[in-house]
């Protein structure tokens, strides 16, 4: 099978790196990838979000299969293109897509399909932000209704703060705080068969002890040891289905992957947000633990026939992700510095630790950062101490000036374990 991945985050690297495990895939190509992806696919140059372009390369390459993998094409219509082609796609249609869009479309969608989710209201006026606060009462939860690359939502008890992001906004959803433990479940999806894949748990503050401002994630870990065994039954028959077939029945099947941000409440599962593609940094440590060839999976959704394909199969391993992000980062970033200890990495702690590209760029024989969130190391082993380790030991061995991370990814899920 000859794939094209449109991409050039970490997410991207983390499909390329397990396409090109799959024996079935006979050539894999990116665009526009970056340095790590380079190493395991053919990279070339396309304006993500000009369908026509990404359809024009697709068809020079022979695709037989093209992977959207960020969101903003996704919302752009590059799916549309593509399909319209008649070469297979793995992502939704734009209007589909606006489940991730918009937040108030996603509420809209909720509502109709009776998936629980937060109370919320839509403002696009000072006065009407000001009495969904004072409803509500602290923390606020103010987010952007329109996509913000994971940095559009602002949880705080600051007045002041939230009503400040929400004049920054042009439309916003202020909604209910939820409280309890967050969860990540995916779903591949051909717009009737939901298939769900491990719930992961990401890390969004920028800090330790989720102290600092929301970023697009600096961590990630699967399996949950302390998560009850029913919860992705439950989310399945609960939300994606009914969220799948509300969608196919307004005309605008949903095909691609589906990914629910959960919080585990007192009262119940409740969904925070829609995402209509892998998310980063989850995206790592769920591919990390399937067997499943990908591609199979992928194209299954693309053809609509999820429903012949065999159950998913799982590594009983856990595994980690940790964010080594760029100096300043979630404000704006210090790019260009070299980055060390790669080579290191890949001799030394392959194959159950390797390191993911994300906002990196290739300058002569040297990799330097080139946004915010640079790379993400990923690790498996049979517990998450062990995959804690072997993550953290390989963070150790790069070297990026000024940069960060969270020392305290899965630390707590690895305690309780034991």
């Amino acid at each position: 099978m000859n794939v094209l991945v449109i991409g050039s985050g970490a997410r991207e690297h983390a499909l390329c790196r397990s396409l090109s495990l799959d024996p079935d895939v006979t050539a894999l190509h990116c665009a526009p990838g970056n340095a790590g992806i380079a190493e395991v696919a053919e990279l070339h140059q396309v304006d993500a979000l000009d369908g026509a372009a990404v359809t024009a390369l697709a068809n020079r390459l022979g695709a037989e299969l093209v992977v959207v993998g960020p969101e903003a094409p996704l919302v752009a219509g590059v799916a549309d293109a593509v399909r319209a082609a008649g070469i297979a796609v793995f992502g939704p249609s734009g209007e589909a897509a606006r489940l991730e869009g918009s937040k108030a479309f996603a509420k809209d969608v909720m509502a109709a399909a009776g998936v629980p989710t937060a109370r919320s209201y839509v403002c696009t006026t000072a006065e009407e932000v000001a009495g969904a606060l004072a409803a509500f009462g602290a923390p606020y939860v103010v987010k952007d209704d329109g996509l913000a690359a994971g940095k559009g939502v602002v949880v705080t008890s600051d007045l002041d703060a939230a009503k400040a992001h929400a004049a920054a906004c042009e439309r916003v959803v202020i909604e209910e705080f939820l409280d309890g433990p967050e969860v990540s479940l995916f779903a591949v999806t051909d717009g009737e068969t939901v298939v769900p894949l491990q719930p992961a748990q990401d890390f969004k503050r920028a800090l330790d002890g989720d102290e600092g401002p929301n970023t697009g994630g600096m961590g990630a870990y699967s399996p949950l040891p302390w998560a009850d065994p029913k919860l992705v039954d439950e989310v399945l028959h609960t939300v994606l289905q009914p969220t799948v077939d509300e969608l196919r029945r307004r005309g605008t099947p949903f095909s691609g992957l589906l990914y629910a941000g959960l919080a585990i409440t007192s009262r119940g599962v409740r969904v925070i947000e829609f995402n209509a593609r892998f998310g980063d940094p989850e995206t790592q440590v769920v591919l990390a633990r399937l067997k499943t060839p990908l591609a199979g999976l992928l194209m299954a959704a693309a053809t609509g026939n999820l429903a012949d394909l065999p159950p998913l199969r799982w590594s009983e391993d856990a595994a980690v992700t940790v964010v080594v992000a760029s100096h300043n980062y979630p404000g704006t970033p210090r790019t260009g510095d070299p980055i060390t200890g790669l080579d290191e990495v890949a001799a030394e702690d392959a194959p159950h630790a390797y390191v993911l590209h994300a906002g990196t760029r290739q300058e002569g024989d040297a990799v330097v950062s080139a946004g915010g969130r640079v790379l993400s190391v990923t690790a498996t082993g049979k517990d998450l101490t062990e995959a804690r380790e072997r993550a953290y030991r390989a963070v150790d061995r790069i070297g990026l000036d000024g940069s960060q991370h969270r020392t305290d990814i899965a630390a707590k899920a690895a305690a309780e374990a034991l």
